[in-house]
């Protein structure tokens, strides 16, 4: 038998295409060592992101390939280290957050909120720390589709811990209001309610915080999204074209202050009737993926119109953590990664490694 050589195994790994960073662990930098003794191979693999399940499925896989090499018995360790990604240009991360994940929507109506706390539960269900802030103040739902209505506690008098739901960590204007309550406040106002909320919440070692905007492109979202650290931003939209139209808005937005886009998620992209079966696209179809080939940018997946995503949710209780091993929960938790992916390829942050110079008279 031949020697059984680093190159044989990296060719072997170079054959499987990760379906959620979209190209061979090798090239992602994903292999931290390879170790061959004789016909022994083991190898580490660090993902970038919550994994879950997938852990598994990669390592039974990899270790296939490699096994296809002529004779060699090998060992697939598969470990995740999430770590902090850079944000715009002049910000400085929260501190007790790695990533802030923005998902932002032209306009209202595109299940944008039910997107956001799904997608936080999904990260979650796949290992991450998430939290998830209410960033609409004149329209907050997500108290409401949490099932939590508790005020935030105090412990120094100046900041907020944040409220615990269905093991996220939340924050939301609507905590401090009544229900029914109309915000009547102007844009400044509103900047600077969020940024109170943001950065007075006493945060814990969160991996992603997932902010959920307001629906739009005015002022109040051009200013947050220039004001909160942001790694990385999702697009929601439906298929129909006038959404789509208000979504390329919200993606040039973020271009233009450098927040690198994660994908665009196509919500109520089909109608299976519960009766008969019949499929039908209501609202187009398509428009998410080739919205998101005319800007180059992940398409991240396609929800269907469906009433237990929308029953789940009004009840408190969203379908990720609902119906954990349903369809419609796999195909959130597959959105996540491949968001959580995307965000692993960017460029890391070392803002946390510098230290801080202070000036004071002594």
């Amino acid at each position: 038998m031949s020697t059984i050589t680093r190159t044989d195994v990296e060719t072997a790994i170079r054959g499987y295409q990760d379906p959620y960073l979209e190209k061979d662990l090798i090239a992602a930098k994903s292999i931290r060592d390879i170790r061959i003794d004789g016909r022994q191979v083991e190898v580490d693999v660090e993902l970038g992101f919550p994994a879950g399940s997938y852990r598994d499925a990669l390592a039974a896989e990899l270790q296939r390939r490699v096994e296809a090499v002529d004779g060699v018995a090998a060992r697939i360790n598969v470990s995740v280290q999430i770590i902090p990604h850079e944000v715009q240009k002049g910000l400085q991360p929260l501190p007790n957050v790695k990533n802030i994940i923005a998902v932002a929507s032209g306009k209202g109506g595109v299940g944008k909120s039910t997107t956001a706390v799904n997608l936080a539960l999904a990260l979650q269900a796949d290992g991450a720390r998430v939290g998830i802030l209410d960033a609409d103040i004149y329209g907050p739902s997500q108290p409401r589709m949490l099932g939590c209505q508790q005020k935030p506690e105090t412990r120094d008098g100046s900041s907020w811990e944040p409220v615990i739901s269905h093991g996220l960590q939340t924050m939301s204007i609507g905590y401090l209001i009544d229900e029914e309550t109309p915000m009547v406040w102007r844009g400044p106002m509103v900047t600077q309610a969020l940024q109170q909320l943001l950065s007075q919440t006493r945060w814990h070692d969160l991996d992603y915080l997932v902010i959920d905007l307001p629906p739009g492109t005015g002022d109040t979202q051009l200013t947050l999204s220039q004001q909160v650290p942001v790694s990385g931003a999702i697009i929601v939209t439906t298929p129909q074209d006038i959404a789509l139209l208000d979504a390329r808005k919200g993606l040039k937005m973020f271009e233009k202050v450098n927040v690198p886009i994660l994908g665009v998620v196509e919500n109520m992209s089909i109608h299976i009737c519960s009766q008969c079966g019949h499929a039908e696209h209501i609202f187009g179809e398509g428009g998410g993926q080739r919205m998101a080939e005319q800007y180059q940018v992940t398409f991240l997946g396609a929800l269907p119109l469906d009433i237990r995503i929308r029953e789940e949710t009004d009840s408190g209780h969203p379908t990720v953590m609902m119906d954990p091993d349903g369809r419609i929960a796999q195909i959130y938790r597959d959105i996540a990664r491949r968001a959580a992916a995307r965000l692993a390829l960017q460029a890391k942050s070392f803002s946390r490694l510098f230290p801080k110079i202070v000036i004071q008279n002594t």
